[in-house]
């Protein structure tokens, strides 16, 4: 009986510590680049403003479309806010703003201070949709195609370097 009380003993210590050296040796790095080149599929999106759904049939008339996950409350977004404000004039793309478990008040407060560049407007009130996206923070963006294909992702606020590369991959034909 002794014999296999040590035995238990000694595979559970092994095991422990194995669950413990894989864990160390994991990269803890958020890295979503697996996305680039995949398509998005089942998008259900509850819009902002109205009682609609957006489903991918509204995004693959547009040449480009940019979903960016935001929130008021989010400091990195009002930095950002600007460069989407540029964006919202380049021909051939369409911007989704995904509201980020916000407060509608203060969503809409922040867009009529600074102003509104998204043509389609969704809420995810409690983050759930977003997980499907990818999205683990705020502000993230996905470029896609008219074929809903993942060309590009922006893990944190979109900056200076950001704008000119979606101005060079959406530029005109």
């Amino acid at each position: 009986m002794q014999k296999i009380i040590k035995t238990i003993t000694v595979l559970t210590l092994v095991f422990i510590l194995g669950i413990f050296f894989l864990s160390l040796n994991r990269s803890t790095i958020y890295n979503t680049e697996y996305l680039i080149g995949n398509k998005l599929k089942e998008i259900q999106l509850e819009s902002f403003h109205e009682e609609k759904i957006f489903t991918e049939e509204d995004f693959k008339k547009n040449r480009y479309t940019l979903i960016n996950f935001w929130a008021s409350w989010c400091a990195p977004c009002k930095i950002e806010h600007p460069y989407l404000m540029k964006l919202s004039n380049e021909s051939g793309l369409k911007i989704l703003g995904v509201n980020f478990k916000d407060k509608k008040t203060n969503a809409l407060k922040f867009l009529e201070e600074l102003g509104d560049p998204y043509d389609y407007l969704a809420k995810d009130n409690f983050g759930k949709k977003s997980v499907i996206f990818g999205i683990y923070g705020i502000p993230e963006s996905i470029l896609v195609d008219s074929e809903l294909k993942i060309l590009k992702k922006f893990v944190g606020p979109i900056d200076k370097k950001d704008l000119d590369e979606l101005r060079k991959i959406i530029k005109p034909l």
